[in-house]
């Protein structure tokens, strides 16, 4: 039996955030029958296998669960997927988002039958008071174009694409790459009223480093969308990384080399791009204690992290990242 919808969440080693998702699935406005939730695993998990013991063929609507042979990343998840779904729509959405009631009602009452469309919904991220900076960057999804923790197409349209580019490895970049896919083969994309709340989460100290990691994928979604990516993502790179790094460089170079005024000034030059780098994570963010030493301990890593990881990435995938060129004239000049 074919159904209306189908709902693809990938997950990894998150057993307790899934069923909370798992949860508001089984709740929604929409008849049992008519859609089913398939739950693809980024490679072998005990734990989550054993949480899905009790939603396979225990609940209405119909709960799959798949486990693909080695972790790949979201991207391959979501196509191992939606090629098992059924529906006419494929849903996507993560294992740490709760879709509202209406989430999946509203995305069939806009679909008219079309090939080929793309419907993406509302992210609501909420935030404390005085949130961390981890927090406040999570609730820039509330003003993201396109993000796969709310999206609703059509099978047709995700098979026009080829659905996702398993290169992207990580959970960045991914949904950017499916979204320009979708505007350079002039797919419509229509916003709904769909609305799925993206709860934050606990983080270890000092994540903001780790972070840095996923950067790597932006020269690959550059690569393949130049335009796009200077369009809607960056118009041009961090500058005050770039200068950051070569008078971090300088200074050391200069004491090496027995100039020491020449070291004192770049030292100097780099410590204030750092206090305003501090400053500006920590405007309108919390200012106790633990996270204001995070802040400052992470922010005299970050750049370094940034940009070695936009380096791997252009290497990696073989690509003159526009951010590099700018890395080169900066340093010729320095």
């Amino acid at each position: 039996m074919q159904m209306k919808i189908s709902v693809v969440i990938p997950t990894y080693r998150r057993p307790q955030l899934l069923v909370r998702c798992l949860e508001a699935l089984i709740r929604q406005n929409f008849d049992k029958n008519e859609y089913e939730v398939i739950v693809v695993s980024d490679g072998p998990d005990q734990a989550t296998s054993e949480a899905m013991k009790f939603w396979i063929d225990t609940v209405i609507p119909k709960i799959r669960y798949i486990s693909i042979p080695g972790k790949k990343g979201p991207a391959a998840s979501r196509n191992a997927g939606w090629m098992n779904a059924t529906g006419h729509l494929i849903a996507f959405t993560d294992d740490d988002c709760l879709p509202s009631p209406n989430w999946l009602q509203a995305a069939w009452k806009a679909y008219k039958g079309e090939q080929l469309v793309v419907f993406t919904g509302k992210v609501i991220v909420p935030i404390s008071r005085n949130p961390t900076d981890y927090e406040r960057n999570i609730s820039k999804l509330e003003t993201a174009e396109f993000v796969t923790a709310n999206c609703i197409c059509t099978r047709q349209a995700l098979k026009c694409v080829g659905g996702f580019d398993e290169r992207f490895g990580m959970a960045w970049r991914e949904d950017s790459d499916l979204h320009f896919n979708f505007i350079s083969n002039e797919i419509p994309i229509h916003p709904i009223q769909a609305v799925v709340t993206h709860p934050i989460r606990e983080v270890p100290w000092g994540v903001s480093i780790k972070e840095q990691k996923k950067g790597l994928y932006n020269a690959l979604l550059y690569k393949k969308y130049p335009a796009l990516y200077r369009q809607r993502i960056k118009p041009h790179p961090s500058w005050n990384y770039y200068v950051m790094l070569l008078l971090f460089s300088g200074a050391v170079v200069f004491f090496a080399a027995g100039h020491p005024f020449k070291g004192l000034i770049s030292l100097l030059g780099w410590l204030t791009l750092l206090i305003a780098f501090i400053e500006k994570r920590l405007t309108d963010t919390s200012r106790c204690r633990k996270h204001v030493v995070e802040m400052i301990a992470t922010s005299v890593v970050i750049p370094f992290a940034s940009i070695f990881w936009q380096l791997y990435g252009s290497a990696k995938f073989r690509v003159w990242f526009f951010q590099i060129t700018v890395f080169i004239n900066v340093a010729f000049n320095y």
